[in-house]
């Protein structure tokens, strides 16, 4: 703790990248917001309390050498607003980064690279719905400097914390700065589309298997209906969001040569590209099999409202010869053929029983029945 009181006292006011000056009383509003914050150098965390602020990492970080990654959750325009000024970061990629609802992209800032990943996480079902939430998305900005990495997450899902320890528990990749830490944000994402991919597949082959089943009759059997089908649409194009407009900045990290990014580490974007890219193949797989699957069921809803139709047909039509002899005789004539004969009734009824049983064999060997 003496270190760092007396590395407030050397450095107050002391002055900024743009020629003004810095004053850590203002870090004080900005401890909501910041997850965790810590100098790597030689790809080791230097020890420091874990009071250490985002404006005290800086200065340590600028006179000692080293980077500075400094995690924050959800923060306000005013919590961030103290953090961009001490890095200097550009406001068109701040009102990015605090209002979030933003596509994948990855855009270049004088000296600093901010790049958007859209995270994706399985919901969990016991039952596929016309309701059911099947993914849920979050929001991870990075900002990429000479000497600092700054994430700002959205959304309950997508911890680092995780990812942070792991690279802690590899100092020879970590030492290769920033860039390091962004290749290891995009390959933690991509990994997790491939997990989420895998598990909307089952999804899909379920809902496939229910539609197409020999046993299905009616086409609404196991409460399939389009309604399922579509909302199970809806949440792979949301997912489809998240992967498509991210393979233009991959392609950029791993082919494109960038002051920020490391040699070495931009060949490890070409295997995250190619992860990536297999995502979206099955992306896109899933979209146009999900069409038809809705098309085939809607065709089997209408080939069975034609049947329930025909159906309908075949017996008026047996019940309309009764109806008409019953119509016919029920007139009050004095004068009707075989109306006073003995064997009139069961003539007619024999008659009428006779027509019957010969349209109902008719139809029935013709499949309407």
């Amino acid at each position: 703790m003496s270190m760092i009181r007396d590395l407030r006292a050397a450095v107050r006011p002391s002055l900024r990248k743009d020629g003004g000056t810095y004053d850590s009383t203002r870090e004080a509003g900005t401890n909501s917001a910041v997850v965790d914050c810590a100098i790597y150098r030689d790809g080791a965390r230097v020890p420091f309390p874990a009071t250490l602020t985002p404006h005290e990492a800086m200065l340590q970080v600028r006179r000692d050498g080293g980077f500075a990654w400094i995690g924050l959750h959800e923060p306000t325009e005013d919590e961030f607003a103290v953090i961009a000024r001490e890095f200097g970061l550009h406001p068109l990629a701040v009102e990015d980064a605090v209002h979030a609802h933003q596509r994948p992209k990855l855009e270049r800032y004088d000296d600093t690279l901010f790049t958007v990943f859209k995270t994706i996480h399985y919901v969990e079902h016991d039952e596929l719905t016309a309701t059911s939430e099947i993914v849920e998305t979050g929001e991870v900005m990075c900002f990429t400097g000479r000497d600092f990495f700054i994430t700002v997450r959205h959304g309950g899902q997508g911890s680092l914390r995780a990812l942070r320890h792991r690279l802690q528990d590899d100092p020879e990749l970590l030492a290769k700065g920033p860039s390091a830490v962004l290749h290891a944000i995009s390959d933690h994402v991509v990994d997790g589309y491939i997990a989420v991919a895998d598990a909307v597949q089952d999804d899909i082959d379920e809902v496939e298997t229910a539609v197409f089943s020999p046993g299905r009759k009616g086409g609404t059997a196991r409460g399939v209906d389009s309604a399922r089908i579509y909302q199970l649409k809806r949440e792979v194009l949301e997912f489809k969001r998240a992967v498509s407009p991210l393979m233009r900045p991959m392609q950029l990290l791993s082919e494109r040569p960038m002051r920020l990014v490391d040699p070495d580490i931009q060949k490890y974007f070409r295997d995250v590209a190619d992860h990536l890219a297999r995502v979206q193949e099955q992306v896109v797989g899933f979209d146009e099999l999900l069409n038809s699957i809705l098309q085939a069921n809607l065709a089997q809803a209408s080939v069975a409202q034609n049947e329930d139709m025909r159906k309908i047909t075949s017996w008026a039509a047996i019940i309309a010869v009764p109806t008409m002899v019953c119509g016919v005789y029920g007139m009050n004539f004095d004068y009707m053929p075989e109306l006073r004969w003995r064997f009139g009734y069961p003539l007619v009824l024999g008659i009428t029983v006779g027509i019957c049983f010969t349209i109902h064999r008719t139809l029935k060997r013709n499949g309407w029945l």
